[in-house]
């Protein structure tokens, strides 16, 4: 059930410090879902892509392209509407809640209607632990709403407007066939993102990624060029369909280690299969992935720990950070990708997790008692 703060004091306070929140983050050293919140209210320029695009070099004939593809596009979907369905997010979170001190506690961002009844579709880290959530409208309309579902395995997020929007929601599409040059169209807020909220783009690859807080999402869709309010974006195909909603920023998005910088959304096929689960339970019905609380990279072809949660179970079974994972039950791992697959292939949350790691002090073998990451987030009163 949603936490509902219709006009109370908390709420207007929040709502007027939104902004001095977001533009005073210091995103130095902390991760990217950070730079995901900062980039609606950064400043314009910071997350152009047109002065990338117009140095030249290898995205200047992909610039003129899209610019084209942009122009049709506008023009097909201004016939559907869909464009319509993409609105603004913005949640208030608790300072004490656990995803706090690195994604802040107000994030704002975009979400797409995708039902009758106000049913909103964004990427979940803008609503994850949130006490309070409000869905923007064109002409400053806010209204306010609830947090329906947080899905950990895909990133979705879902909230529900709590009056009536009366607005046509966007079609599904289907993700699985969009390939590598599909031109697609990345709809961002209007409020957020200006006139560059709707933008022409190229699929430029179609791979899985593997984030470094214990995620892999198959079949990633990467696109480009960067769109700079990406965070909860509507990617929309030629037919005005849903195929996918913006998660991140990233430097690769046309080939792992290779300069290219673009935007990561998470394919729309990945909803279908939980979507209602997500709306009756508030999280998939698929048993929880086990846990640990690390945070690792690929680095030198090792999966290095760069961080280990305080509060996880990692940290209690006395794995610490400047570690490299060899080995999950004796099997080696080749990648960060390989080491999620060998973890979750050996059970559900609660299993326990036998692990090879290189240390200052040589090669040692611990066993993690793992969890459900569920458990570690304050959502309860939200769901």
């Amino acid at each position: 059930m949603g936490v509902r703060f219709l006009g109370s004091a908390r709420q207007n306070s929040n709502r007027d410090t939104t902004q001095n929140l977001l533009d005073s983050a210091d995103l130095a050293d902390i991760g990217p879902e950070a730079i995901m919140i900062r980039s609606p209210a950064a400043p314009r320029a910071a997350f152009d892509p047109i002065p990338i695009l117009l140095r030249g070099g290898r995205f200047a004939g992909l610039f003129a392209a899209v610019l084209l593809v942009a122009l049709a596009g506008f023009a097909r979907l201004a016939a559907a509407g869909p464009l319509d369905a993409v609105v603004g997010v913005r949640a208030v979170i608790p300072a004490d809640a656990r995803t706090a001190p690195v994604l802040g506690t107000a994030r704002a961002g975009s979400g797409v209607v995708i039902d009758d009844a106000g049913l909103v579709l964004t990427i979940g880290y803008l609503i994850l632990e949130a006490i309070e959530a409000d869905i923007l409208l064109p002409g400053a309309r806010v209204v306010p709403a609830e947090v329906v579902a947080y899905d950990y395995e895909t990133g979705f997020g879902l909230l529900r407007a709590l009056v009536p929007l009366e607005i046509e929601p966007i079609a599904l599409g289907g993700s699985a066939a969009l390939s590598e040059d599909t031109e697609v169209l990345v709809a961002g807020f209007s409020g957020f993102g200006g006139p560059g909220a709707v933008a022409g783009a190229h699929v430029v690859s179609r791979r899985d990624f593997a984030g470094y807080w214990e995620y892999l999402l198959p079949e990633a869709i990467f696109t480009a060029p960067p769109h700079r309010a990406f965070g909860g974006a509507a990617l929309l195909g030629s037919d005005g369909k849903l195929l996918g909603i913006g998660s991140l920023a990233v430097g690769d998005a046309a080939a792992p280690q290779q300069y290219s910088p673009g935007n990561m959304f998470v394919p729309i096929d990945a909803l279908k299969p939980i979507l209602d689960d997500m709306i009756a339970l508030g999280r998939s019905r698929r048993p929880p992935r086990p846990w640990l609380g690390l945070y690792s990279e690929d680095l030198n072809g090792r999966v290095f720990v760069n961080r280990v949660a305080s509060y996880g179970p990692a940290a209690k079974a006395g794995v610490t950070a400047n570690s490299v994972i060899v080995a999950v039950k004796g099997a080696p791992v080749r990648d960060l990708a390989d080491f999620y697959r060998k973890l979750w292939a050996l059970g559900p949350a609660g299993v326990e997790v036998p692990l090879t790691l290189m240390t200052s002090e040589g090669i040692q073998e611990t066993t993690i008692r793992s969890a459900d990451r569920y458990d570690f987030l304050k959502i309860e009163s939200s769901y």
